[in-house]
């Protein structure tokens, strides 16, 4: 009522009624909102960022946002259009309410921050959906940043990373775990540790010497041209938690092991790549479909040819593969994967940003 009482008093001190100083308010919102939010690659760890880990044992993982991206963009949608909502990723949905929106992230956001249509969203991504990057937490990261600015307020990372998990793990029960969400809202190189009961530390990595660059520079990766869901590989994952504890707990402990190596003045590329192959190596052990004939066929080429050590990205099954490779190594890897297409990586210190308004 006081803040009413105020808005009265500056619409009589300018000679405006209430209703125009309202609306001219609501015109200073944005009426468009772009954000871009970084994929990202998780070197150690994954899999103790799930809550049926860290609920009876400390998690961890070490990962880094990379130069590939979601964008969405959020609109106020035109009225002379017949539908109140419009949405297009993959798929383009023409809807007359939020419960009628078959993605569900789309529709559980527009929910949980009571965004009132008509609206229109537009998403599209630098690499394909379900590929072990992180993609639908971005997706959900990028569209929660944009939203909240569509309603003109500015929130932080954490505050996005909770929200996302929240409507991915709460509402929408997927069986994943925190470590997308984080690492897309934050971006830069971090090490997360997740305690029971939820909590999320964020330990960024400090940059000097040229490390990352050094690092990326040793990085390659290769699509396998598998698409795969990562709850179709989760779900077993879960199921086996108690019997993998031992492994899940030496995995939480490699993504210690590469803090304290990319803590050196120089990064030894031949003991980053050898916990990336011995985490591999207990990874296929979590669950039977983390892997199949033909990765494995694949990152043997890679390992033959010179490579470190590698891993599949996510959850597995198909995606990404990724290997630390020393220069000199590089073309004898390439030649060996001939066959799949390599994806030059690069480094993201951002999370998810605003293009537009742009962002100060």
């Amino acid at each position: 009522m006081e803040q009413l009482d105020d808005t009265k008093a500056v619409g009589r001190r300018s000679g405006l009624d209430l209703p125009t100083i309202i609306d001219r308010a609501a015109q200073r919102l944005p009426s468009l909102v772009l954000t871009r939010t970084p994929l990202r690659v998780s070197f150690a760890g994954g899999g103790t960022d799930l809550p049926d880990f860290y609920n009876l044992d400390c998690g961890a993982v070490f990962s880094a946002a990379v130069d590939k991206y979601i964008y969405v963009t959020v609109k106020r949608h035109s009225e002379i259009f017949n539908e109140p909502i419009r949405l297009n990723y993959s798929q383009t949905e023409q809807v007359n309410t939020i419960g009628e929106i078959k993605n569900n992230i789309a529709r559980e956001c527009l929910r949980f921050l009571e965004i009132e249509p008509p609206i229109y969203i537009s998403t599209v991504g630098d690499m394909p959906a379900s590929t072990g990057m992180g993609g639908s937490s971005s997706f959900t990261v990028g569209l929660l940043n944009a939203l909240h600015a569509f309603r003109g307020e500015r929130v932080t990372p954490g505050q996005l990373a909770e929200e996302a998990c929240h409507i991915e793990m709460d509402i929408l029960k997927e069986p994943i775990g925190k470590q997308d969400q984080y690492a897309s809202a934050f971006g830069g190189m971090n090490l997360f540790r997740f305690q029971p009961g939820g909590a999320v530390t964020v330990e960024p990595q400090r940059v000097r010497n040229g490390a990352v660059e050094h690092l990326f520079s040793n990085l390659m990766m290769f699509w396998t041209s598998h698409q795969r869901p990562a709850s179709s590989v989760l779900t077993e994952q879960k199921a086996n938690t108690s019997s993998n504890l031992d492994t899940l707990r030496r995995m939480r402990d490699d993504a210690f092991m590469l803090q304290e190596i990319f803590s050196e003045p120089v990064i030894d590329i031949e003991r980053f790549g050898a916990v990336l192959h011995a985490g591999w190596e207990m990874k296929r052990s979590l669950a039977s479909r983390v892997s199949n004939a033909a990765i494995n066929g694949h990152y043997d080429l890679a390992r033959d040819a010179g490579a470190e050590g590698g891993k599949l990205c996510g959850a597995g099954g198909g995606g990404f593969l990724m290997f630390a490779v020393k220069p000199e190594r590089r073309e004898s890897v390439r030649r060996a994967l001939s066959h799949l297409a390599y994806v030059p990586i690069g480094y993201e210190v951002h999370g998810s940003r605003l293009l537009h308004p742009a962002q100060v």
